[in-house]
């Protein structure tokens, strides 16, 4: 265990700091889920902004790298167009 007053504040925050991805990252995956799992053209094209916010939201943040975000959003679009 740690003995320095700054490295059990570290721990903590990065505790903190851990949920807080997981829990995004978590979100993120679930409603790239939701969305290729929707058969329905309109309901997928509501969806895809959201999506699209939430990929570019944890891109900023460094929590997953810009090329998947980007990668993921063109794959996206183009399940999207492929719909009847």
């Amino acid at each position: 265990m740690a003995n320095h007053k700054s490295s059990l504040k570290r721990i903590r925050q990065e505790e903190k700091r851990r949920l807080h991805n997981r829990y995004y990252g978590k979100t993120m995956r679930n409603a790239v889920r939701k969305l290729r799992a929707t058969t329905d053209k309109a309901e997928a094209t509501a969806m895809l902004p959201g999506v699209t916010k939430l990929l570019d939201k944890l891109a900023k943040k460094n929590m997953i790298h810009k090329n998947k975000a980007n990668n993921l959003k063109s794959k996206l679009a183009l399940y999207i167009n492929k719909l009847a």
